[in-house]
């Protein structure tokens, strides 16, 4: 079979060297692609940092194995990292956070097993990176939670917890603030939940969350969460086993899977020999269970943990007082310890599956719709403006222009109500949101709305807007604070 391969930046392609040698050892049966990607690439004028040969090779094959990269700071380009699993749809990162014997941590010296495996939603959320600035005091970042995205995702963690054998899943969420985003992502995941019986799911709000992993982190298994708040607990839980340099990750997708070392590209020590490729080694494995080569795998894992468990160590860790190995010193030990069996989480030696199809070859885009469960009805519309005024002045304006069709309910500054009440030590911004809903409770039609905005343009610079629908008599948009 055979895989795209991407060195990486920084040390990515001594790490990469060093875990293909381990691979080559165990007679892994795996050919290698090597694709351009990464900051050479961008420095070359690639601006997703990849070149159009490595996307095609990617999609020929449909598994990406790659190394650490950098995005360049300052020009305007987006991550390459982010923008290959977003083009891709690898929509759900799997990452399990483990003990490792040999590994000191605050927990591992207390005695405290860890096995977390957190999945985080990896197309959506804030990082669709659509930004606006609305004033020249005021940004906007747009959220997007979508419910066949959110399915996806939340799907494929309950379906890995069936595999696994888990015992609790949890979905962390902060619905509380974020009714409408966090909410559907929770609606979908207690959704999901009814499909699985047997298992024992529940949820909990990020915070709490956050809290009680670095009090009590072995009361959890496997935990869905959206894409940012899933990307800071991921990292919080890899300084609970060691750090990064400990933290596989795998971007799954129904055709393309990526598997990464997410940890930096370490420039400091590029080319020095001394990195430490366990992270990607990790990730390695993950791919080849994935891919059904489930033998060559455990014989792997077990090699590195009795490597782990007998003090052998890179700079970054372990004990000080014993001499340290470089890069491919650390790969040479591993290798010479294939067949051995650690005393602490052995992997069982079992047979390979039927290698997994890598790709499957599509011609268009694929449409995730949702059955419409109810009618959609425009209610209203809140604009948001620009001015400097206060609000009792912006609420008269704005009530010149509501005419026989609309109403003005509210108006509120950086999401507080300050019309028809609020309070004068509530401080401002320069940019309003004027919410006007239908006046006489009858639908609305987008022409009237493009008509209130025409008329309200001529007092002020309108900067955005946004159509509050209902479904099913239901209002989906939220109140603002204190409305």
């Amino acid at each position: 079979m055979k895989i795209a391969v991407a060195k990486g930046d920084g040390i990515g392609p001594e790490i990469m060297e060093a875990v293909l040698k381990i691979f080559n050892a165990a007679r892994v049966p795996l050919e290698y692609e090597f694709v351009d990607m990464g900051k050479w690439v961008f420095d070359k004028g690639f601006s997703n940092g990849m070149t159009p040969e490595a996307k095609h090779s990617i999609e020929e094959l449909g598994i990406l194995f790659k190394g650490p990269m950098e995005t360049p700071k300052g020009k305007g380009v987006k991550s390459v990292n982010v923008t290959a699993r977003k083009t891709w749809n690898t929509y759900a990162n799997k990452r399990v956070f483990q003990t490792l014997h040999g590994v000191d941590t605050v927990f591992s010296k207390a005695g405290i097993p860890i096995d977390i495996t957190i999945v985080r939603e990896n197309i959506e959320d804030t990082y669709g990176g659509i930004e606006h600035m609305l004033t020249q005091d005021v940004a906007l970042s747009r959220r997007f939670i979508t419910r066949p995205g959110s399915l996806q995702v939340i799907k494929y963690a309950f379906e890995m917890a069936k595999k696994k054998g888990t015992r609790r899943i949890t979905c962390a969420h902060k619905a509380n603030i974020m009714k409408l985003t966090d909410g559907l992502f929770l609606e979908c995941f207690h959704e999901v939940a009814k499909e699985y019986p047997d298992l024992r799911s529940d949820d909990i709000i990020v915070d709490d969350l956050a809290m009680k992993l670095v009090v009590r982190p072995q009361e959890f298994d496997v935990v869905v969460l959206t894409n940012l708040q899933g990307d800071i607990i991921s990292d919080l839980c890899a300084g609970l086993v060691g750090g990064l340099g400990f933290a596989p990750s795998a971007n799954i997708g129904d055709h393309i899977a990526i598997f990464e070392a997410v940890h930096g590209t370490a420039p400091d020590i590029a080319g020095k020999n001394i990195a430490n490729p366990t992270a990607l080694l990790l990730s390695g494995i993950t791919m080849l269970r994935h891919l059904g080569f489930m033998q060559s795998a455990s014989i792997i894992e077990n090699a590195l943990l009795f490597t782990l468990e007998q003090g052998i160590h890179t700079g970054d860790f372990g004990d000080k007082t014993t001499a340290p190995l470089n890069t491919s010193q650390f790969a040479e030990a591993i290798i010479g310890n294939f067949g051995k069996t650690p005393e602490l989480g052995a992997k069982p030696v079992v047979k390979d599956m039927t290698p997994t199809p890598t790709a499957f070859k599509l011609t268009r885009n694929e449409m995730m719709v949702s059955d419409e469960m109810e009618k959609e009805v425009i209610f209203g519309v809140d604009l948001f403006i620009e001015s400097a005024e206060q609000p009792e002045t912006i609420a008269r304006k704005c009530q010149r222009h509501a005419g026989v069709k609309f109403n003005l309910i509210s108006i509120s500054n950086r999401g507080t109500q300050v019309w028809p009440t609020g309070s004068v030590y509530t401080n401002l911004v320069n940019q309003y949101n004027a919410r006007f809903e239908s006046l006489d409770g009858m639908p609305l039609h987008q022409q009237d709305i493009l008509g209130l905005y025409v008329s309200l343009s001529g007092d002020f610079k309108i900067c955005s807007s946004e159509l509050l629908n209902m479904w099913g008599g239901k209002k989906a948009y939220s109140l603002a604070q204190g409305q």
